[in-house]
């Protein structure tokens, strides 16, 4: 993900429960969760002040104190706790599962994109055959429908300002549909455990107007106006290399960058090779053909995801981190 994208704050806009709601769905979750919330409450503290009021009224005097008169049947009193509480599950009930039709059926005229998951980053693909990793980009205004899959193992994309979340599972397709109506950056997560990295697979939901949409789609995975070794630079981040290979030394789920070019590096299984160009190629498209002794085999194949001048630009960058 780049990281250079400022998200918006999900600690200081909102409410105390919710950062602030964007499209159609934040306005009926967030009033079904206070309504359940605060009628909690309403409930719990008369039964609690109640309840103390008895212990304290009724307790026993003496040891040998028995009661003297016991309520054995009160039809009230069945009527009082039974259709009441029916009552409000009926409300929660078809409150939610409007809202869940509202989740489950996608606009006719929404824009489909589609979602990978991979240990560990998120790769878009759109209607045009650009793509993207570690950035969602979608115009205002405009519903969209994510076809997810994973490529390993479960992984689950949720974007807490949208209230939206699905589990996106290995060889099968989930859905779910959002429309953003406010320009901005907002944070994606994954929130089913996958792994070392797993704290780490972020993305950025980035909303711009109908205008720059087009400009971005026009000019999107371009690049041509960087010299190699900067454009691989930027690739960097923005295609998730950084979640697991670090340019200062520090060892992560992947060996680190700084001195990787021509160094000696022993593999699993036996044999050594030094890195050079066609190692590091074969290493991005092909990443379980040689694996690194010390490291496992987890690196997903990004075959597809970069073109032949993506590739030369990551080899240049990773040339210079000497």
């Amino acid at each position: 993900m780049d990281t250079s994208l400022q998200t918006e704050s999900l600690l200081h806009t909102g409410t105390t429960f919710f950062p602030e709601g964007v499209g159609p769905f934040a306005s009926s979750m967030d009033s079904l969760f206070y309504f359940i919330f605060w009628g909690s409450v309403i409930i719990f503290v008369p039964l609690i002040l109640v309840s103390i009021y008895f212990l304290i009224a009724y307790r026993r005097k003496r040891e040998n104190q028995l009661a003297t008169k016991q309520m054995t049947h009160s039809t009230f009193l069945e009527l009082a706790w039974t259709v009441p509480p029916t009552i409000l599950v009926l409300i929660v009930f078809v409150w939610g599962f409007k809202g869940f039709l509202h989740m489950s059926v996608a606009p006719l005229n929404s824009q489909e994109i589609h979602v990978s998951g991979k240990k560990w980053f998120w790769e878009f693909s759109y209607p045009n055959g650009n793509k993207g990793i570690g950035e969602l980009v979608v115009p205002v205004d405009t519903p969209v429908t994510l076809l997810m899959t994973s490529e390993d193992v479960i992984h689950s994309f949720f974007v807490p300002n949208f209230r939206i979340k699905r589990d996106v599972l290995p060889n099968r397709y989930t859905k779910l549909w959002f429309e953003a109506d406010k320009v901005g950056n907002y944070q994606v997560f994954c929130t089913e455990y996958c792994g070392d990295g797993h704290s780490a697979m972020l993305a950025v939901v980035r909303v711009l107007s109908a205008e720059d949409y087009e400009d971005w789609l026009a000019e999107a995975n371009s690049g041509d106006d960087l010299p190699l070794d900067k454009l691989g630079e930027k690739l960097y981040t923005s295609k998730a290399c950084a979640t697991c290979h670090s340019t200062d030394g520090t060892s992560r789920v992947g060996p680190t960058w700084k001195s990787l070019f021509g160094s000696k590096k022993a593999f699993v299984g036996g044999g050594t090779a030094t890195v050079d160009e066609n190692y590091i190629h074969e290493s991005i498209v092909n990443p379980g053909a040689k694996v690194v002794a010390g490291f496992d085999n987890v690196m997903p194949t990004y075959a597809g995801s970069l073109n032949d001048r993506e590739i030369s630009a990551l080899i240049a960058y990773i040339k210079t981190l000497q």
